[in-house]
């Protein structure tokens, strides 16, 4: 079992949720968060004042899954996520980061099912 965690662009959330239900991996928690990578920090105007931007929007992908389904979800997630930019370079700098973690075991609180079972 694993634990999948993908840091993508807001904008690329459908795109990801449209490959990973092609890859039959329904389950899925979803969370907003703010982070730093490699982008640049930058500056706007709101309300007059000059901002300056350094922690950009992300989402937060959190996917259990059993090990016949991790290279499955990485790869939807790779393919959903990665930004079109040319044939030879393809994504761009900030289209996120996936963790994999080996999980030590799964408990469904429904029923008191454990390990691969409770991943279902």
């Amino acid at each position: 079992m694993h634990l999948i965690i993908a840091y993508i662009r807001p904008e690329r959330l459908s795109d990801v949720k449209t490959r990973l239900i092609q890859s039959e991996i329904f389950k899925i928690s979803v969370s907003n968060a703010l982070g730093h990578g490699d982008e640049q920090t930058y500056q706007e105007t709101y309300r007059g004042a000059a901002v300056e931007i350094d922690l950009h929007k992300r989402i937060r992908l959190e996917i259990a899954v059993n090990e016949e389904y991790v290279d499955k979800t990485v790869k939807a997630i790779l393919e959903g996520a990665r930004t079109p930019n040319d044939e030879a370079d393809p994504g761009t700098v900030g289209d996120g980061k996936i963790f994999i973690i080996r999980l030590e075991d799964c408990v469904r609180i429904r029923n008191g099912e454990r390990g691969d079972a409770a991943i279902g």
